[in-house]
């Protein structure tokens, strides 16, 4: 294994570290890093490598993931009758957990967000607003497990390909 090939291995390594973190932080292209990681390790010289034919399936599956994480939000938040300003609290309770460095407030920030956002748009109805809330913190959930899940299969497919 050549100076090069170490160098690809450990690019490659940081693309999924950050991509990986991507997955969970809104606003870094989680996917498409860890896809950018899969594709530098392509051109390293190992036993099996990583064929062309599994980095056309790996992007087309990156392109599926990336859009199903786009329409989820919208289709929790129409399924709940919620409103943009929940969209848009639910966004800002994340960005406040990533802020402050508090795990715990990174996935409970987009249900307090969209419960803020979705009071502020109409405080008459609490009831509707805890339910758009309840499916806002649903959309995240599910769009952040999606990339995990798609994240930490483009990682082993890399390792395996240096094993």
């Amino acid at each position: 294994m050549g100076v090069l090939d170490i160098v690809l291995i450990v690019a490659a390594s940081l693309l999924f570290a950050i991509g990986l973190i991507g997955c969970i932080i809104p606003g870094i292209p989680g996917i498409p890093i860890c896809f950018g990681g899969l594709l530098t390790g392509h051109f390293i010289h190992s036993k099996d490598g990583i064929s062309t034919t599994v980095l056309i399936v790996a992007g087309i599956v990156c392109v599926i993931v990336e859009v199903i994480n786009y329409l989820v939000p919208s289709y929790f938040t129409q399924k709940s009758g919620g409103s943009k300003a929940g969209g848009i609290g639910s966004m800002l309770g994340v960005l406040a957990g990533v802020l402050t460095g508090q795990i715990l407030l990174i996935f409970l920030g987009p249900f307090i967000g969209a419960l803020i956002g979705e009071i502020i748009h109409d405080a008459s109805d609490f009831k509707r607003a805890f339910r758009s809330a309840c499916y806002s913190f649903l959309g995240f959930i599910t769009g952040t497990g999606l990339k995990l899940i798609t994240g930490s299969c483009l990682l082993i497919l890399f390792i395996r390909s240096l094993i």
